[in-house]
């Protein structure tokens, strides 16, 4: 290594934030959220700077969140075919940008901004989009949370579909696992999926184990389903949240720019790593919004569309 060369963790450059009680710290790997703090609490479940950040673990999820199932879309008249990177379920797993290094726009002591470029491809990975877009990502800290603000221009010819969200699991506080956590989720309909393939077949009202606008314990309850007919208040948000049995824990609020959002109770097959943290995703759209149109963003050449959410202390 030459003289004056700097080694880059594996999760990417490492931006460290500070305002008042609250941290964080974003690495440059999919713009991601790898820690948020409140008094030394933790917030999300936080990964390293020195490992390739787990799954999708606070990264910003564009131009579409969810799935495109079997990575195909018809767009004004044209099939398009995406890469498969959900092999296990032959579909197109969370966007283009989860693996982008992004680059540094400007940073403060308490806010960063990051950028990355959607271009097409004719070759893996970005087949199948043939849109270009430069995306960015703001954050900042404040008194009330950390704000996550993300925009994306259209600077090519055509008009671009587009989706957004971001990843991050939030903890309640204690430790543990999401069975003894309190969720509370005031949406009033939920996306049935097939258990298989997580393919969206139809809005159902939330009743039974899906209906958290009564705060409850979450307990033995599966949850990897997107939520929507949110109870938005007189000022345009909505807040979810988790907390543990000490009473303290951490919310989600976005505005009507996300009128879904995708609950996963994080269940894996090793159990020493299953349920240690809630995935809250505010989403523009809801899964497969390439193929059913629901809330699909569609940017015209030269315009922006823009959207966030804030995470903070319950």
């Amino acid at each position: 290594m030459g003289e004056g060369s700097v080694v880059v963790p594996l999760s990417g450059h490492r931006h460290d934030l500070r305002f008042g009680r609250y941290s964080a710290s974003i690495a440059s790997v999919g713009a991601s959220l790898r820690s948020l703090t409140f008094d030394g609490r933790n917030l999300i479940l936080p990964f390293d700077e020195g490992e390739i950040r787990p799954y999708f673990r606070g990264a910003v999820l564009a131009p579409w969140p969810n799935r495109v199932v079997d990575g195909r879309y018809d767009l004004a008249g044209t099939e398009q075919v995406l890469s498969i990177t959900e092999p296990e379920r032959n579909h197109a797993l969370h966007g283009l940008v989860v693996w982008n290094d992004w680059q540094l726009v400007e940073r403060g002591e308490s806010a960063v901004r990051l950028r990355t470029q959607v271009v097409p491809q004719k070759v893996v990975p970005q087949r199948g989009y043939p849109f270009r877009l430069e995306v960015q990502v703001a954050y900042n800290l404040t008194a009330e949370g950390l704000h996550t603000r993300i925009t994306a221009e259209n600077t090519g010819p055509s008009p671009a579909p587009f989706g957004a969200a971001s990843h991050p699991y939030l903890l309640g506080d204690g430790g543990g696992k999401v069975d003894e956590w309190t969720l509370s989720l005031p949406a009033g309909r939920y996306l049935e999926v097939t258990e298989d393939r997580l393919i969206p077949t139809g809005l159902n009202p939330v009743n039974g184990n899906f209906d958290f606008r009564s705060p409850r314990r979450v307990g033995t309850t599966f949850l990897d389903h997107a939520f929507t007919s949110l109870d938005y208040d007189d000022d345009g948000s909505v807040t979810v949240s988790v907390v543990g049995p000490g009473g303290r824990g951490a919310g989600m609020s976005f505005d009507t720019t996300c009128p879904w959002v995708q609950i996963h109770t994080a269940d894996q097959p090793d159990e020493s790593i299953s349920r240690l943290g809630m995935a809250v995703e505010a989403m523009t759209c809801p899964p497969d919004a390439f193929n059913s149109g629901t809330d699909l963003i569609i940017i015209e050449p030269g315009e922006f569309f823009a959207t966030g959410w804030t995470i903070h202390t319950v």
